[in-house]
């Protein structure tokens, strides 16, 4: 079995194989210029944001642990050395691979409003508005700690105790802080706004300079205490011990610490809104794509936004038209603003609403969706279709759609991500994130860790999809993928980037499906992002990556607005 695995640009990527990835003429293949290696190994592989979450995987792995310890150890030491884009406090969307029950398992671990969140709550005390990023106002409950009891309890053979030791040390001894994060925590206003932040960034009262060595004792207390617990418990057998470790965090002391400090801060959360949370796991939803099946989560995130534009794909000869050529780049982006018009209308937490997937993710509803493109004229806004005619039951869902023009629509985002592979090919996909940079800002009491901001997300249109209500998930832009071929593990792909995620992952795909990259030429590829979106009140198209033929570009001009 051969492993491939690189991170460049924000774009991360495990390929794994007994063949070479491509069935094309080899001379047929699209060719780039890579400034790295294809990275190959024999067994196992993991892969991340961060150099020293991957080492934390890596040391799981080379102990005897699976994939799925290898992810939670990973996460653990991503949230303290990406601290600006996930950790204890986050959001997460999963998906794992079963390679003994040869099966993909989705695990929704996004949070819930808390209870005392309603429409007309934000409409009387803050004018019908969503809050800034930069208070509890905008959280949702942290989902990660409980993934990573599903990732232990189901899957894992190892306890909180080994998986969280690296996090731990890295905690209590430090790491040398990078240019990038020192560059963030000096210039955030938000961590500056809450003394229990500031203590934790600003130690001494100075922002750490590149090179410094960064420490979170406070961090390391709190994991700390979810392996007392697994400790104490360890005589009523490995489940009972995994799970006093997280119902520690829950529905022990720190959730009270965290409900009392919510209510101090003039947060909503109280102590029932974590005692009664619970991540999701479900069926995916998945489709075919010329012979590859591609999974995605299937509520509360918008990976299957991909789906959709893959769909509308299939029906072209893409490599007809030519690698980043304007037709190339015209029909994607088209395709793609389709998907994120049945995005808008229909995705969500699927325990408040019902996803007519049957008609999203059909054949059929795709053929349709693809005479609406233009190949001389871009669309000017999002165009919602009815899949519903192509389900069993006819009936349209009488749903509104508000498009948000207020505010900038998020590009880059602030997530993260880990993929690993273990010897026996089971596969986790893990995408934590704190929505935007640092989330709330808020470190949570002397917890060590921040609050994430992903309820600024939902709706205040009643009806709508992604609609508040009291314990719903919001319709975030997490998507976390995994691609089989002939039912063996092919491909784990995910990135950062808000709504971007979508372009980039599927331009990821499109290069080594339908192009014959390798995975590094796939990423180092230049990409492309619409601008088209529903946050945004000016369309363009974006272009990133070493472009050697701008002029090829410039046609688009005609067809843009």
């Amino acid at each position: 079995m051969r492993m491939r695995r690189f991170v460049f640009g924000g774009i991360l990527v495990l390929v794994c194989g007994t063949v070479y990835l491509s069935a094309q003429d080899p001379s047929d293949e699209v060719r780039i210029s890579t400034m790295r290696p294809v990275v190959r190994g024999r067994t196992q592989a993991a892969a991340s944001m961060k150099a020293e979450a991957t080492r934390a995987a890596d040391r799981i792995l080379q102990a005897g642990g699976n994939a799925f310890d290898a992810a939670v150890a990973g996460q653990a030491v991503l949230g303290l050395v990406d601290a600006a884009s996930n950790g204890v406090g986050s959001d997460a969307v999963i998906l794992v691979y079963d390679a003994k029950a040869k099966a993909v398992v989705s695990i929704n671990a996004e949070g819930t409003a808390p209870r005392l969140a309603t429409i007309e709550w934000y409409q009387k005390n803050l004018g019908g508005k969503l809050p800034q990023s930069d208070t509890l106002l905008s959280g949702t409950v942290p989902g990660v700690v409980d993934a990573w009891y599903t990732l232990l309890d189901r899957w894992g053979t190892m306890t909180f105790a080994q998986v969280l030791q690296p996090a731990i040390d890295t905690a209590e001894n430090g790491f040398p802080i990078g240019e990038r994060m020192a560059a963030a925590i000096a210039g955030s206003r938000k961590l500056k706004k809450y003394p229990t932040s500031v203590k934790v960034y600003f130690p001494g009262g100075a922002a750490p300079r590149p090179g410094d060595i960064f420490r979170n004792p406070d961090l390391a207390r709190t994991l700390r205490k979810l392996v007392d617990a697994e400790k104490e418990n360890a005589g009523r057998g490995r489940h009972e011990a995994l799970k006093a470790a997280r119902d520690r965090f829950y529905k022990g002391d720190i959730a009270r610490t965290m409900a009392k400090f919510s209510e101090e801060q003039g947060g909503l959360f109280r102590y029932e809104d974590f005692a009664s949370y619970t991540d999701k796991v479900e069926t995916p939803v998945s489709i075919d794509y010329r012979g590859y099946r591609v999974y995605k989560n299937a509520s509360a995130n918008q990976g299957p936004t991909e789906l959709f534009t893959l769909n509308i794909l299939e029906g072209y000869d893409l490599k007809k038209l030519g690698h980043n050529s304007p037709d190339y780049i015209h029909t994607s982006i088209e395709a793609v603003k389709l998907a994120l018009g049945d995005r808008e209308k229909y995705l969500g937490d699927m325990d408040f609403i019902q996803i007519p997937y049957e008609g999203l993710l059909s054949k059929e509803y795709a053929r349709e969706r693809r005479t609406l493109i233009d190949p001389e004229h871009a669309s000017l806004e999002l165009r919602p279709g009815v899949p519903e005619k192509f389900t069993k039951t006819t009936q349209a869902l009488n749903r509104p759609v508000h498009i948000n023009l207020e505010g900038e629509a998020d590009h880059e985002g602030d997530t993260s991500y880990l993929a690993v592979i273990d010897r026996d090919r089971n596969m986790v996909s893990f995408e934590p994130s704190l929505h935007s940079g640092f989330g709330t800002g808020v470190v949570m009491a002397d917890l060590g860790f921040i609050f994430n901001c992903r309820g600024d997300y939902y709706s205040l249109v009643a009806g709508e999809a992604n609609a508040l209500a009291p314990g719903k998930r919001p319709r975030s832009t997490l998507q976390s993928t995994l691609v089989m071929k002939s039912n063996q593990p092919f491909m784990i792909v995910g990135s950062p980037g808000g709504d971007d995620q979508v372009f980039r992952t599927i331009q990821t795909l499109l290069n080594i499906v339908d192009f014959g990259m390798n995975v590094q030429e796939a990423i180092e590829a230049p990409r492309w992002a619409t601008r088209s979106l529903s946050g945004v009140t000016s369309c363009g198209l974006a272009v990133r990556g070493r472009w050697g033929r701008w002029r090829r570009l410039w046609s688009i001009r005609r067809r843009a607005c």
